[in-house]
């Protein structure tokens, strides 16, 4: 049996129930959980997603409303900046496609916010086209059973898509169920850091275990730093105050929000700079209407 075989069966029988794997999920559905699962846990997103759909059930009715309720939606997801992509793509989608999210790769890819993971996973996902789809835990996977390596090395757009290319089916079912087949088992089984072999479908024919488990010792990419005491600490300690806000807030009221007057400055302005927050010193600071 071919690779791809051996984990859709794994998949059909031991994948999560999860809302954007149920029948009858929107494509707008798809497009706001692929972006909101962006560095944010399947836990933390689930509800979020339900609340901002219930909301907003379509990009017309996100598009009809102003930024900055986008953003006082999203809380505490992190990385902010997507709600507002997510705004600017319902825009989009209202006003260049009649309201349906596109199902070409290529306008896909020209919204807001989406890049090759994200165009690729509605194709796929919603619309049930033929694509490679490959994030985090693909490249993983295919790193560990097909080359080896204990990690995939630093992501290269041409290079990572060709590779699952070569594994996907030729079916479209089968090579939907295989995206998203090798999504899951990297993300449940061959994890990062205590990867579950013994329980994996591919571990007779696994390379990095046949090979006694050698250490990475390629490149690595950037790690990131720290949250606690971050400028992105400090940028959502700031957002979180206008959140709760319904009339601009006045510098002097931000200052008690984080001590470091250089540092909460500096993160002010990255938000200014974002089109995260609008306004000024004198009449005060508030999320984009």
């Amino acid at each position: 049996m071919s690779i791809a075989s051996v984990v859709n069966q794994w998949f059909v029988v031991n994948g999560r129930d999860l809302p954007w794997r149920r029948a009858g999920f929107s494509a707008w559905g798809t497009l706001v959980s692929e972006i909101m699962l962006q560095q944010t846990p399947v836990a933390r997103v689930i509800p979020r997603l339900e609340e901002w759909l219930q909301r907003w059930p379509n990009p017309a009715a996100l598009a009809a409303v102003p930024s900055g309720e986008a953003v006082r939606a999203w809380n505490r997801l992190g990385y902010p900046r997507r709600a507002l992509y997510l705004h600017a793509a319902a825009l989009t989608i209202t006003e260049r496609h009649a309201g349906v999210v596109p199902r070409d790769v290529s306008q896909l890819l020209a919204l807001p916010g989406v890049g090759d993971y994200t165009a690729r996973a509605v194709a796929v996902f919603a619309y049930g086209d033929r694509h490679p789809v490959v994030d985090t835990n693909v490249r993983r996977v295919i790193a560990r059973a097909i080359d080896g390596n204990a990690e995939a090395g630093p992501p290269s757009t041409r290079r990572d898509l060709a590779a699952m290319e070569a594994l996907l089916p030729a079916d479209t079912e089968g090579a939907r169920l295989f995206n998203a087949g090798a999504m899951e088992l990297g993300a449940i089984v061959c994890t990062a850091r205590a990867p579950r072999c013994d329980s994996c479908p591919l571990a007779e024919v696994c390379a990095w275990r046949a090979g006694d488990y050698p250490p990475y010792s390629g490149l690595r990419k950037a790690v990131q730093k720290k949250f606690e005491g971050s400028d992105r600490q400090v940028r959502g300690l700031i957002l979180a105050e206008l959140r709760t806000a319904d009339v601009p807030v006045l510098a002097t009221e931000l200052d008690t929000v984080w001590a470091d007057d250089v540092q909460r400055t500096r993160a002010l302005a990255g938000l200014l700079a974002d089109g995260l927050v609008v306004g000024s010193p004198s009449a005060g600071y508030e999320l984009p209407s």
